[in-house]
């Protein structure tokens, strides 16, 4: 079929049925067309976060040069997680009541300042080792800091109608990272030492901070309240009343901490594939799957039941983490990895669907600071059962009863929470007043334009 147009005598081909779906599925980039603070936040947070995968191969990596420890390597994360709880509250509680802009500057600032300190450190002929703990409590602390107000200030760039595909592109950045940073920072470092990642961290963050000076000032609104107890009890007592919200922590926390293999790979591509030269497949595999899943991702705009997609997108990554246990070969275990990657991103999209199209202004940053906690101890969680139930059993029994506890605790949640799994983003009433507030100031300055 041809399909003539409108002043041209010349027919234009009429695309098949299956290519225009194909077209429809792809990622949405109206938000970097659109909005120059989106894009300043895209490429800022992309480049910062690169810079932090070479930081994240080459402390591990220090460590166990240093002290030959694998128990010495893990203490870092437990160092670390104390402040991400304590700050990523307190970071939220901030958000709400300060720039937002101000505080990306200033804790991007920290961290880039904090590397040089890593690589100062890596320069001597003798490197501390109590340095590399100390700065990691502290870029933990700036990070739970930072985090909140990034998360927070996406609704205020990006228009009402376009946060489904600002949630999806925000990721991509995040995912390039991971497939690109690690290995191009392995590399260097096998070659050139620690100092060279660590160089290259600082830059990165350096860069990504000064490209934040281009983003307008987002004070906080007239609601806002001084960072305090209160202020941070209030924040989570809101999460705790809203079932359909409390929902997408829970479901997350309980998909993670059911199914969360990462730490099992090492012995799972050694003791029960016999394929040691393939680990780094196992561990690349979900990003891999997540790339994908984020750049396919059109089709999320035209879902309205957020809940039911984000219990779905849950129950379907335990489902394929416990196959991939049960994979004899590698080439199954890898597409059923990256399987379960597509469908944990999928649950995150529709999650911060929910969170952006919903949560009040004066509330974002806490609500944001109580979301990375939720991210954060649940596959740190999955990973201790993980180890625990290998140890008692074996590889395959952890992976695989962890995939089949996944579903069943997703499901139990969403049953318990049935807000949560009625969500309707065109009937919510706090979704209809977030997008009726919105309409109205952004009719408002069009017309001041």
């Amino acid at each position: 079929m041809m399909a003539v147009t409108a002043g041209s005598s010349h027919p234009r081909p009429r695309l098949p049925g299956w290519w225009t779906r194909l077209l429809g599925a792809r990622i949405d980039i109206t938000p970097l067309r659109t909005s120059r603070d989106f894009r300043t936040l895209f490429f800022s947070g992309t480049i910062f976060y690169l810079g932090a995968m070479f930081g994240y191969v080459a402390v591990p990596y220090q460590l166990y040069q240093l002290t030959g420890s694998n128990l010495a390597v893990g203490a870092m994360g437990v160092v670390q997680l104390v402040p991400l709880i304590i700050f990523g509250l307190y970071g939220g509680a901030l958000a709400d009541h300060v720039d937002r802009r101000r505080l990306q500057l200033l804790t991007g600032a920290a961290q880039a300042s904090l590397v040089v300190v890593l690589l100062a450190n890596a320069l001597l002929d003798e490197p501390r080792t109590w340095v590399l703990y100390v700065v990691g409590a502290l870029l933990a602390i700036a990070s739970a800091l930072q985090r909140p107000s990034r998360e927070a200030l996406i609704p205020q760039v990006v228009r009402h109608d376009q946060l489904p595909a600002a949630v999806a592109v925000s990721s991509l950045g995040g995912q390039l990272g991971m497939l690109i940073g690690p290995g191009i920072g392995g590399l260097l470092i096998a070659q050139f030492g620690v100092g060279v990642a660590y160089g290259i961290e600082a830059v990165g963050m350096a860069v990504a901070t000064v490209m934040l000076l281009r983003l307008r000032r987002y004070p906080p609104s007239e609601a806002s309240s001084p960072p305090s107890v209160a202020a941070i009890t209030e924040g989570i007592r809101y999460a705790v009343r809203r079932k359909d919200l409390l929902g997408t922590y829970v479901v997350d926390m309980v998909g993670m901490f059911m199914a969360m293999p990462i730490v099992l790979f090492p012995a799972f591509a050694i003791e029960v594939l016999q394929q040691p030269a393939a680990l780094g497949l196992l561990y690349t595999a979900e990003a891999v799957g997540s790339m994908i899943a984020t750049l396919t991702s059109g089709w999320t705009a035209r879902v309205h039941h957020h809940g039911r997609a984000v219990t779905l997108a849950a129950m379907g990554w335990g489902a394929s983490i416990g196959l991939a246990g049960l994979a004899q070969n590698l080439w199954t275990a890898v597409a059923l990895l990256a399987l379960a990657g597509g469908f944990d991103m999928i649950s995150g999209i529709f999650r911060g669907v929910i969170w952006h199209q919903t949560i009040p202004d004066s509330m974002r940053g806490r609500l944001a600071g109580i979301e990375m906690l939720s991210y954060s101890i649940g596959p740190l969680g999955g990973q201790l059962r993980s180890g625990v139930v290998a140890d008692l059993t074996s590889v395959r029994t952890s992976i695989v009863s962890g995939g089949i506890l996944c579903v069943a605790g997703v499901a139990v949640t969403a049953g318990l929470l049935r807000d949560f799994w009625r969500y309707d983003s065109r009937t919510d009433e706090h979704a209809v007043r977030q997008r009726d507030i919105r309409n109205a100031r952004e009719t408002q300055d069009r017309h001041q334009r």
